[in-house]
């Protein structure tokens, strides 16, 4: 006899699939943002900051919860779009990790903040359309994402502070 328990409901595993996939893609894409960031270089401790720059441990404490709810709103999303809608919200998902993780080559990496702020007005672009493409299939989801939108525009403001404070920056101390 079949139980009627939630993991014999069809459609469960697809759900947990999306779930388990959007948080190793997030998952991978903090590890690789995370290799590319050194706070303590030279470079980047010689940078010319704003005051209202939080301390650097900071960051970790924003981006964890940050991108807990991405991989969540990520795996929800998924598992209610359905067939062309799934493939193009799967696909905005992975630009918007690639963006987020090429934001930390472009800055640390390159020790460029120019480079940095081109990519991080990229991912506040793609930011807008995750939304907007995630508000289609599932509005909690969407919502989910506004704090990560949120904190990538204040990330955005202090990478334009950090371009007018140190023009032409790009030292390999």
């Amino acid at each position: 006899m079949k139980s009627t328990s939630e993991s014999s409901k069809p459609g469960t595993h697809r759900k947990w699939k999306s779930y388990a996939a959007a948080a190793a893609a997030v998952a991978a894409t903090a590890v690789v943002g995370a290799r590319a960031v050194d706070a303590d270089s030279a470079w980047y401790k010689a940078l010319d900051k704003p005051q209202w720059q939080p301390p650097s441990w900071a960051f970790g404490v924003v981006w964890t919860p940050l991108y807990a709810s991405v991989a969540w709103a990520a795996g929800r999303g998924l598992s209610r779009a359905r067939g062309s809608e799934r493939s193009r919200l799967a696909a905005g998902v992975g630009v918007n990790l690639v963006l987020n993780a090429a934001w930390n080559q472009l800055f640390f990496r390159r020790r460029s903040p120019q480079a940095g702020l081109a990519g991080t007005l990229l991912l506040d672009v793609s930011n807008v359309h995750l939304i907007r493409r995630m508000a289609a299939t599932d509005r909690a989801a969407a919502a989910a994402l506004t704090p990560y939108a949120a904190w990538c525009l204040f990330a955005t403001a202090l990478n334009v502070s950090l371009v007018r404070r140190n023009p032409r920056r790009r030292d390999h101390l």
